[in-house]
């Protein structure tokens, strides 16, 4: 039978393997969702694939699982990192959960001239990347970078990484993602767009592309499902 619930644990996955909870796992599962001894979970941990697990020991601050069965082997999306500018804090959280959701490698909030959000909780947008994995049916859960200045993060680019930035000074020009295969990088601007020096920046960039994301500027978290999309469906697993 497989689990309806998916869990993500830190410890190594295996037939047979015993898998202590954490008490907030432990409540989750039996205080939430009122799972008891004989359920099932599913089970993955970034490394390992999704295992199907039996509950054998359930309490209110502890419990025990035993790995049954492999489900899923372990998969990777696309060498494709998403940069962006944090703004909101539901907004920012959004993205996150939807950059896992479509399938990206590692998530880098880069602070600009012109981002509102000059801190965020990195443990938090992690905890959420999780949660999006769970609910996704990934078996990957990509990093939640620290907060860094971009004009830092472009000084040590490597340009064997190609890097999308979205311009909205480009709403309504028409364009085409370039087809240029290998890992890659989208840049999502804040709400305020880019500075002059920002862009000029990055158009001097070698492995840079400015792209055009449709005839109307979109917000800051509609722009990264748009590029996301665009990138999946031309040289993602999409295509």
């Amino acid at each position: 039978m497989s689990a309806k619930i998916r869990l993500f644990v830190e410890q190594p996955l295996g037939a047979a393997q015993a898998v202590p909870l954490t008490r907030e796992q432990a409540h989750y599962l039996f205080g939430v969702m009122r799972l008891t001894v004989g359920g099932h979970v599913a089970l993955f941990n970034g490394t390992d694939g999704e295992w199907q697990a039996d509950i054998v020991e359930a309490g209110k601050r502890k419990g025990v699982l035993v790995c049954r069965a492999q489900s899923q082997p372990q998969s990777l999306p696309p060498d494709l990192w998403l940069l962006f500018a944090p703004i909101k804090k539901a907004r920012t959280d959004f993205i996150v959960e939807k950059a896992v959701e479509m399938g990206v490698r590692r998530i880098l909030p880069v602070q600009t001239a012109f981002t509102n959000s000059e801190r965020i909780r990195q443990d938090r947008l992690q905890a959420h990347a999780i949660e999006a994995a769970e609910q996704c049916g990934a078996t990957f859960v990509p990093e939640v970078a620290a907060l860094t200045k971009l004009e830092r993060v472009l000084d040590r680019w490597d340009t064997s990484r190609q890097i999308g930035f979205c311009d909205e000074r480009l709403a309504g020009e028409t364009g085409h993602l370039p087809d240029v295969p290998g890992p890659w990088a989208l840049l999502i601007g804040p709400e305020g767009g880019f500075s002059d020096d920002e862009r000029a920046r990055l158009r001097g960039l070698e492995a840079s592309h400015a792209l055009s994301l449709g005839p109307r500027i979109l917000r800051a978290d509609t722009a990264a499902v748009a590029a996301l999309t665009l990138w999946q469906s031309t040289l993602g697993d999409w295509a």
